[in-house]
């Protein structure tokens, strides 16, 4: 009982330091490979802790941007658990993503035909070895791949939630 503050802390140190090198690993990134643009770097200098920046379209600014594969799950899971302790919704517009801390907030573009959703990490997964985020059914439906299955998206990570916000929600 007395160790669980101790495993979350050190689970949320975990998952910061992978979000903080992940982006510098990224082929998409800005400058060289391994080398952070300057605007990563001016980011990685700050808090990971929510960021907020709009531009003149009032659309929020990502923290860090990457390309992957994403898939979608739905009726088997409907009404399980996730690892928030949530029940899963495959109409909800969630995600499950293997290291984001849970809480965090991703805009999913798919690269094909631009369409777009932002999504909350509520689950852990996909567990399909070149898959990175596994979106909801409606997720899916709305960005044009709940037929196909997968599709290769840029995700942009828009929010990750304060180590308060964490410690609350335990």
């Amino acid at each position: 009982m007395r160790n669980k503050p101790f495993v979350v802390l050190q689970s949320v140190f975990l998952g910061m330091g992978l979000l903080v090198l992940t982006p510098t690993v990224n082929p998409t990134s800005a400058g060289k490979p391994g080398k952070p643009s300057p605007k990563e770097a001016t980011l990685q200098a700050t808090s990971p802790a929510t960021q907020i920046n709009s531009n003149p379209q009032g659309q929020q600014q990502p923290v860090a941007t990457w390309e992957c594969t994403a898939s979608w799950y739905g009726e088997g899971f409907d009404g399980q658990p996730t690892a928030t302790g949530e029940i899963y919704d495959m109409y909800a517009t969630t995600a499950a993503h293997p290291t984001l801390p849970l809480g965090s907030v991703v805009r999913v573009v798919n690269t094909r035909n631009h369409r777009s959703q932002v999504v909350r990490i509520n689950d852990r997964g996909p567990y399909v070895v070149g898959r990175e985020i596994d979106v909801s059914y409606e997720v899916a439906r709305r960005l044009g791949f709940d037929q196909s299955g997968t599709a290769k998206v840029r995700l942009e990570l828009l929010e990750v939630p304060s180590r308060l916000a964490t410690e609350r929600r335990d």
